[in-house]
């Protein structure tokens, strides 16, 4: 966006980024152009930090007689699942949205924050991230004040982490405390990360389709619907083909796509250098440029994910891209939650206590499953 200090934070070693952009994109940040800079994310560098922190920590305390010390951090790989776990420890840096990053850590200010990832799986699991945390936190929370190992190990464990924190941004999180104080602490970190993600004002999503292939846009749908099940909003759609426009097919999609904002992009011809400015002064990127500049005025029109009715005793789930059989009910806290799992994903709903009860039936219309209470 125009006049905005933004940042593309790249998590993959695809090389596209350095073409469009004509600059080399490595681990620290490199300035692409006034008010763009990038930055390339490695797990295998983003690995020795958290380590080294710990070791300093280690050493302090004393808890691994010097065992910590020793591991040479240059020779670990990276396991299935650590990209994930070491990107949100990037993104804190970044944005802060769980609330620990420090002054030390943000010595670059951005307005805005563009990631590319992985994969469009692992991104959703990282926007899952932090609510389906607060579950395995509530669980080992319980292990730990009522198992003899839980009460043994837990505190050091603890302590441990909590001195690398301090000598990271010089702020102590548990202060010494080893009670419920310190559970509530870490809970309440990852409802900040969870709300952050669920703020559209914050944090957006965008879908990127072919409007001429009829399998692209059924894709975007079911991206559409994974998101929510992840916990965030979309915030709208964007076509781009390599093909010649065709304005029937971008009309079909942008039906298809409704309530959701979309435009149409460009495709920039990849055989030769690009030139942004002609690029961004292109007629056809008005709409496009538009969508990214009203996100805010949009984000009270977004179709809301859950809506309840306490005369019908009812809950609407907007889930497009899912049909009836692709969802599964659970109810395991009595008539006081829901439990919606669909696209690989799991969320929980909150009943109003107007309409607790049990599920009575379930039908699907409109991309919504409408489910009745008794």
């Amino acid at each position: 966006m125009a006049g905005l200090n933004t940042c593309l934070v790249i998590h993959s070693q695809d090389i596209t980024a350095d073409y469009l952009l004509n600059c080399k994109i490595g681990t620290s940040h490199v300035v692409c152009s006034k008010n763009l800079s990038a930055v390339r994310l490695e797990t295998t560098k983003m690995l020795l930090e958290p380590l080294k922190l710990l070791k300093q920590a280690d050493a302090q305390l004393n808890m691994t007689q010097g065992t910590l010390g020793g591991i040479v951090g240059e020779e670990l790989g990276i396991l299935p699942g650590m990209d994930s776990i070491f990107l949100v420890l990037a993104l804190e840096r970044l944005v802060g949205f769980l609330g620990m990053a420090s002054s030390k850590s943000q010595q670059d200010k951005f307005d805005i924050i563009i990631y590319d990832g992985v994969s469009s799986e692992e991104t959703l699991r990282v926007i899952g991230g932090s609510s389906k945390a607060r579950l395995y936190l509530k669980y080992i929370r319980t292990l730990a004040e009522k198992t003899d190992l839980g009460r043994l190990a837990a505190p050091s464990l603890l302590r441990l982490v909590d001195e690398a924190m301090k000598i990271s941004s010089s702020r102590s999180y548990f202060n010494g405390r080893m009670s419920s104080e310190t559970w509530d602490t870490l809970d309440q970190l990852l409802e900040r990360g969870s709300s952050a993600f669920s703020n559209p004002q914050r944090f957006g999503c965008f879908l990127v389709i072919d409007p001429n292939n009829p399998t692209s846009v059924n894709s975007a749908l079911r991206y559409w619907g994974c998101t929510i099940q992840a916990g965030a909003q979309v915030s709208g759609a964007f076509g781009i083909s390599s093909q010649q426009q065709k304005l029937e097919s971008f009309e079909r999609a942008k039906k298809d796509l409704s309530p959701l904002s979309s435009a149409f992009i460009s495709s920039p011809l990849m055989n030769s250098p690009i030139d942004w400015s002609k690029v961004l002064l292109d007629t056809v990127n008005e709409d496009a440029r538009h969508l990214l500049t009203s996100l805010s005025s949009q984000s009270s029109n977004m179709t809301s994910s859950v809506k309840f009715d306490v005369e019908s005793k009812s809950v609407t789930l907007f889930m497009p891209g899912f049909d009836k059989s692709e969802i599964k009910l659970y109810q395991y806290r009595g008539g006081s939650e829901l439990l919606v799992e669909a696209g690989d994903q799991r969320r929980v709903i909150p009943l109003p206590p107007k309409i607790q009860g049990k599920v009575g039936a379930a039908k699907f219309q409109d991309r919504s499953l409408v489910i009745t209470l008794r």
